[in-house]
């Protein structure tokens, strides 16, 4: 894996997966892999529960206050927004940018909600301008071995049949013709810790060698869908 030249920008990478699918894990070991290769690398995690906004996030998660759907899908939103421009200088100076999930969870997770008024283009809409990621990893995983794994049902999301509908819609962006689709790399989480780091850091060298490079040299915003879903 080659280091990113310093006068040019990072790569933005996204780990995406059902809860308890290893994305914290993984996220820390890219971060390990880069910064071992000479990479600056900052991580960061959403929802971030330390802004204001985040705060009231962390709340509506633990059941500790109950919102509107729309609601609480804005003040997601907000909280990706409130960190845009800090996350777009990161890259700018040269960090490479990992995400604990980002604006593909906001609008999956509140689309899972099968709310008539709050389809999944809807949920999109808001994200459109945001930084886009060059490379956005879901962590695939059977709900049922999710629930294996320790802390599961911990927070709201964290029942079978919501995890059920968030696998789907993951899959459906997958095999649509967005931009999602384009960007998006799916592995199997069910494997070992080791063959997980193995597979992802595959797509994490690809892609950051074509920024070092200069294949992608402006970092990308969200764009409009191509057609209603």
């Amino acid at each position: 894996m080659e280091t990113i030249d310093a006068k040019g920008r990072g790569p933005f990478i996204v780990v995406e997966g059902l809860d308890r699918s290893g994305k914290t894990t993984q996220t820390k070991r890219i971060e390990n892999a880069l910064v071992g290769e000479g990479y600056k690398v900052k991580l960061r995690r959403f929802p971030d529960r330390t802004t204001v906004i985040g705060e009231m996030i962390n709340n509506y998660l633990q059941s500790k206050s109950d919102l509107e759907d729309h609601v609480i899908h804005l003040l997601f939103s907000a909280n990706r927004w409130e960190l845009a421009k800090q996350i777009e200088k990161d890259i700018a100076d040269g960090y490479t940018v990992i995400c604990d999930r980002y604006y593909y969870s906001g609008v999956v997770y509140s689309a899972a909600k099968s709310n008539p008024q709050l389809s999944l283009p809807w949920a999109r809409e808001p994200e459109v301008g945001l930084p886009r990621p060059d490379l956005v990893i879901f962590l695939d995983l059977e709900p049922e071995v999710a629930e294996e794994r320790g802390g599961y049902g911990d927070e709201k999301y964290e029942k079978r049949e919501m995890q059920e509908k968030v696998r789907k819609l993951f899959h459906a962006l997958n095999d649509s013709e967005e931009e999602e689709a384009a960007d998006m790399v799916i592995y199997d989480a069910g494997k070992s810790v080791e063959e997980v780091t193995k597979d992802v850091l595959q797509s994490v060298s690809s892609v950051s060698l074509a920024v070092k490079q200069g294949l992608h040299p402006e970092l990308r915003k969200v764009g409009k869908w191509k057609r209603e879903h």
